[in-house]
């Protein structure tokens, strides 16, 4: 049997990043041969992913990055085992590949696409091939769940825990409003469920301007303020529905989101907003 020396468990060490007694149980089965034992752990990732492939994902982290410009932005989920590997400093440079990656590069239209495609950070090896090394470095199930990429004007946000993300895109021209950023904010803490009233079932409105109609003839009020008082009251209604745009803003309830975004000369279109484990 080969000797297994203490510098060349090292080197292999300062190779792949694995643990010491990984390194040495590589190069002992590879009889000293160093290629051989990168080879081995190589090998060893899909071991790990076999092992594991059925263990729950109910932890990770929301990654987001905005161009300079504002132009674009992109945002990636990554799910895991353990809540020390989802917020550790590990997922939290491979999360940055990701995100400058699908930025920067040709786009992708799924995780698997994303990660076929080679890292941004010199080394020449595909983005797949590091994200194996974290998972054999880890030693738990490590899943990238979604991407997406989106034009802007758009602001993002990601809570302090980066458990939740959100990307927020308007119309206009100020793509580096501040109020990008704020509204994305107040779709992380308040959870709409549609960005504006066209977005809701438009039977389900007609019901209820019916049913509120109804309601105030019955009042033998003239019909056009009736007609008011059904358009007032139907603004209660869409703030129940979860509509975006008539949510007082959160950071100024004295006016909405759309009013917040029209200060700018902008207004909304569309939001993503991520939560890990829901």
């Amino acid at each position: 049997m080969a000797e297994i020396t203490a510098k060349a468990v090292m080197a292999l060490r300062e190779a792949t990043t694995l643990p010491m007694m990984l390194c040495k149980k590589a190069l002992v089965e590879a009889e000293g041969d160093f290629d051989k034992a990168v080879d081995i752990l190589k090998r060893d990732v899909e071991n790990v992913k076999v092992k594991r492939a059925d263990n729950e994902t109910a932890e990770g982290r929301v990654f987001t990055l905005v161009a300079d410009d504002g132009s674009e932005a992109v945002m990636v989920e990554v799910q895991c085992e353990s809540a020390p590997v989802g917020s550790g400093e590990n997922l939290a440079e491979m999360g940055a590949l990701l995100t400058k990656q699908l930025l920067e590069g040709p786009g992708a239209d799924s995780p698997e696409a994303l990660l076929a495609q080679q890292s941004p950070d010199g080394s020449g090896k595909p983005l797949s091939e590091l994200f194996d090394e974290l998972v054999n470095q880890i030693r738990e199930k490590i899943v990238v769940i979604q991407i997406i990429r989106v034009a802007g004007p758009v602001g993002s946000y990601v809570h302090h825990d980066g458990k939740t993300g959100v990307l927020f895109c308007a119309t206009g021209e100020k793509a580096d409003a501040p109020v990008l950023r704020d509204v994305a904010m107040h779709i992380a803490a308040l959870s709409p469920t549609v960005t504006t009233v066209e977005d809701l079932d438009p039977a389900a409105v007609q019901a209820e301007r019916n049913r509120l109609s109804e309601e105030a003839l019955a009042t033998s009020k003239p019909e056009n303020i009736v007609e008011k008082i059904v358009d007032g009251r139907m603004k209660n209604f869409y703030a129940e529905q979860g509509v975006l745009v008539v949510q007082p803003f959160a950071k100024d309830d004295s006016k909405t989101v759309s009013q917040a975004l029209a200060e700018s000369g902008l207004e909304a279109k569309c939001f993503a907003r991520w939560k890990i484990g829901s």
